[in-house]
């Protein structure tokens, strides 16, 4: 017999809200495979960790036995969608739809079971609508109630432009939980708009309107921004396995948590003994090799996941030095500092990050801790620098 109080806290693992969660329990109490909905417009064909958040949901639903499908906005990706933007986004052709599309597909399948996945694109229910049936669909909603969105409205008030195509976005994203006959909508935080636009729709053509499951946006490496290739704080799920491995051992511990709960695997209960483990003495250390080979054999296989294990422990555990730095020539003039060499060899941003580091007692030449942050090197220095756990340059002075 399912135990629902576990189905519903495995579906409540890692989420911010669910609208509503009294409809959900009682769509599960049916005892039918619900039909769970996630849309995605191939806007840009790479992703990271931040984005498989919402695929890890989608997982979880399929394991619980659950209809997935994955839906591909071609046709919305034409319009751009605006949450989140403060200007009008430039659409996409349909040549780019269609080439970012196949990407996604074939990294989604990294994490969603294929033969378990409905792929649906929205262009097939969205185009036959044809002029009339958009005029309909926009009667539905006025632009009042479109100007409730924050970023229309902050766009509004500082008079940046918004086109008329960018109120229809919400509206068809709606049509497709309509069209799809959704019982659950997955999507982002900043996805509320949209997502309730698919209840109301739901419910002005006669629908049980869709459970509504809203994920975080995942913190980057830093713990602070949100994953991002602009904060270059982010994993891409296509990086080299040891990267990826260096990467996810350099969170901090409180950090650990947070991404144990949202991308691994493991189940509740395991993640609970981990806790337990810490508290008791375990090294967190231990805990985060465990995620890093999940997460690079979910990606990769388990042969690089132990492979980035084994070179991890022989470049920092055993404090080996790595073969394939960079070589960085520098002008000695007449005495470099040590904070100078730091930041010209690109290991740290600043000379006062150099200084800091030093004291921190992070900076190491040739594998010996460097401590005087006076201290300065002439023409002629052949040596390796390190700051931290995974940044070395081989240094040369003339």
């Amino acid at each position: 017999m399912v135990n629902l109080d576990q189905v519903l806290a495995e579906i409540k693992r890692g989420t911010d809200e669910i609208l509503l969660e009294a409809d959900l329990l009682e769509k599960l109490k049916e005892g039918r495979p619900l039909r769970i909905k996630l849309g995605a417009d191939p806007t840009a064909p790479d992703i990271h960790l931040g984005h498989t958040v919402i695929l890890n949901k989608m997982r979880t639903f399929q394991e619980l036995g659950h209809e997935v499908i994955f839906l591909i906005g071609d046709f919305t990706g034409m319009v751009g969608d605006p949450s989140g933007k403060n200007s009008t986004r430039p659409p996409l052709t349909r040549e780019q739809v269609i080439a970012n599309a196949e990407t996604y597909k074939e990294q989604v399948y990294k994490i969603l079971d294929p033969a378990k996945t409905r792929i649906e694109f929205n262009s097939s229910w969205l185009e036959p609508l044809g002029a009339a049936g958009m005029i309909r669909l926009a009667s539905q909603q006025t632009v009042a109630r479109m100007m409730e969105r924050d970023d229309f409205k902050k766009r509004y008030a500082s008079g940046q432009s918004i086109a008329i195509h960018e109120f229809m976005y919400p509206l068809l994203q709606g049509y497709d939980s309509v069209a799809l006959k959704a019982d659950v909508e997955l999507g982002g935080t900043d996805q509320k708009f949209n997502l309730l636009m698919g209840r109301e729709l739901q419910k002005s053509e006669g629908q049980k309107p869709q459970t509504v499951i809203m994920m975080p946006l995942l913190e980057g490496l830093d713990g602070v921004k949100k994953m991002s290739k602009s904060a270059h704080n982010y994993i891409g799920v296509s990086e080299p396995a040891n990267e990826m491995f260096g990467k996810l051992m350099s969170i901090s511990d409180d950090l650990m948590w947070r991404y144990l709960e949202l991308l691994s695997f493991r189940p509740l209960t395991e993640l609970a003994q981990f806790k337990l483990d810490v508290e008791n003495g375990t090294n967190p250390r231990d805990i985060k090799i465990l995620l890093a080979k999940e997460i690079i054999a979910r990606f990769h296989d388990e042969v690089q996941a132990q492979a980035a294990h084994q070179a991890f422990i022989d470049r920092f555990q055993k404090g080996s030095i790595p073969d394939d730095i960079e070589e960085v020539v520098l002008a000695a003039g007449e005495g470099l500092a040590i904070a100078n060499l730091l930041k010209d060899a690109g290991l740290v941003g600043s000379t006062s990050d150099g200084m800091r580091m030093i004291k921190q007692g992070a900076v190491k030449m040739d594998g010996e801790k460097v401590e005087d942050s006076r201290q300065r090197f002439n023409a002629g220095l052949e040596a390796v620098f390190q700051v931290g756990k995974r940044k070395f340059a081989k240094v040369m002075l003339k």
